[in-house]
């Protein structure tokens, strides 16, 4: 129910009022001076404030400053006299809704109540969408609000704060180079550049190059003076993509820069010191590099001060939805995104595909199926053949976690599906539901057994 709050030193005015907006449903609060009024702005949730313009202390365009100041969304329509019309268009200038004179006609008045809620309405989802937007990427461009990505959010929020070098491992196409963004622009460095460096799609030499920069003449086409990332991202972060493909004779170097903050350019004796947080980020076991003699120990340890482990996608399924739509709304190009829908044989695919490429993967998958689709639904024949063939059975064993008691596997399984259902759902209840095929009141029952928060 909205709530309405009614300012009128003239108390006829305040019944009548009162009498009219309580027949249309709307709940009101009164107030015979503008420092009641006050008081009750304060203390109260109101939608809609109607004020007199001419009272005793306080004046209603007072009133009207203050109520900006306090609650700068709440719409005010104010009541004048014919003979203060210039004090109404004052008022509007003020940002007031509008005004209506007395002696008013009822339907005008209820008309511009109408109108005055419906705009606030209105503003108060924008607020709330634009929050969830800032909620949404707050780090970085990260889709997903699975367990396993909470998680995540929470140890960037812990690790941004410090200084330690963090090391992201997990498969390929999971995002590591997005964690590391977020790591960087939720840090104190944030200011400060963010500089990559892929230390396996470069040749030893010119990595080396890359990474501490070179002298004029260092070597064969060397032409002139060039500054390293390091030095690039002096006061920011350096972020190490594929740190597990280093050569050797660059580990040495690396870990020395770690220790020290100071290099020497190819070909160079000047020493340069730097100011720079490492990142770095492998697909591969660098425990088992270590062992194998492909990784220096020390430099693992050097590097691994803080380890985030980012999941493949089949551990996160309940994001599915999330990221589907985010990539058609990245790919969508002169669609209406909106429109797009995907069947649910297509969503048969995705739940029991194994997704080997991630996350990546699936965005590929995306972006092919909306050049290709012929109508506003993404169906099977959009996707790869390839994908198409391994939809045939539902992989239960994916579903089943390891080594626990079997009601709590249950519990588990169920808690996993109601989530997916209310997030495929937009957390419409009666639609996961039906989805789900239960009743709405036996939805309501899990959502609170879950602790789910809508």
């Amino acid at each position: 129910m909205q709530t309405i709050l009614i300012v009128d030193d003239e108390k006829n005015y305040l019944v009548l009022l009162e009498a009219l907006l309580g027949t249309e449903g709307y709940e009101t609060l009164t107030a015979s001076s503008a420092k009641d009024a006050l008081e009750i702005l304060r203390n109260s949730d109101v939608d809609l404030l109607i004020t007199d313009m001419k009272m005793p202390g306080m004046t209603g365009m007072e009133l009207l400053e203050e109520c900006e100041r306090l609650k700068p969304d709440v719409p005010v329509i104010t009541l004048t006299a014919y003979g203060t019309i210039e004090m109404a268009v004052e008022a509007m200038k003020k940002h007031a809704y509008d005004y209506i004179t007395k002696p008013f006609q009822n339907e005008q008045l209820k008309l511009t109540v109408k109108k005055a809620l419906e705009a606030h309405r209105l503003e108060k989802e924008n607020r709330l969408l634009r929050q969830a937007l800032s909620d949404r990427f707050r780090h970085g461009m990260i889709i997903g609000k699975s367990k396993p990505m909470i998680r995540i959010y929470d140890m960037i929020d812990k690790v941004a704060q410090s200084k330690a070098t963090v090391l992201i491992t997990g498969p390929s196409g999971t995002g590591k180079e997005l964690i590391a963004k977020s790591i960087h622009y939720g840090s104190t460095r944030k200011d400060g550049p963010f500089v990559t460096v892929n230390c396996g799609a470069l040749a030893e030499t010119l990595l080396e190059s890359e990474l501490f920069g070179h002298e004029k003449g260092a070597f064969t086409g060397a032409i002139a003076m060039k500054k390293g990332r390091f030095e690039m991202a002096d006061g920011g972060t350096l972020f190490l993509d594929e740190v597990g493909d280093m050569p050797a004779s660059l580990q040495v170097k690396l870990l020395r820069v770690l220790q020290e903050m100071t290099f020497e350019r190819v070909g160079g004796t000047r020493t340069i010191k730097v100011d720079v947080r490492v990142i770095s980020a492998t697909n591969r076991d660098l425990r088992k590099e270590v062992s194998a003699g492909n990784f220096r120990e020390d430099l693992f340890y050097r590097l691994n001060v803080i380890n985030l482990e980012i999941p493949p996608l089949c551990e996160r399924l309940d994001d599915m939805p999330l990221l589907v739509r985010h990539f058609i709304e990245k790919y969508s190009g002169e669609q209406d995104a909106d429109k797009i829908q995907v069947s649910q044989e297509v969503w048969k695919v995705f739940y029991n595909h194994k997704w080997p490429g991630n996350v990546r993967e699936l965005e590929h998958i995306i972006e092919r199926a909306l050049v290709l689709k012929t109508g506003q639904t993404i169906t099977a024949d959009d996707l790869p053949r390839e994908l198409r063939g391994e939809s045939a059975d539902f992989e239960v064993e994916r579903f089943i976690p390891p080594d626990v008691p079997l009601h709590k596997a249950l519990d588990t399984i169920e808690e996993r599906l109601v989530r997916r259902a209310l997030t495929h759902c937009n957390n419409v209840q009666a639609h996961a539901a039906q989805m789900l095929g239960i009743t709405k009141s036996l939805m309501q029952h899990k959502i609170k057994k879950y602790e789910i928060v809508i």
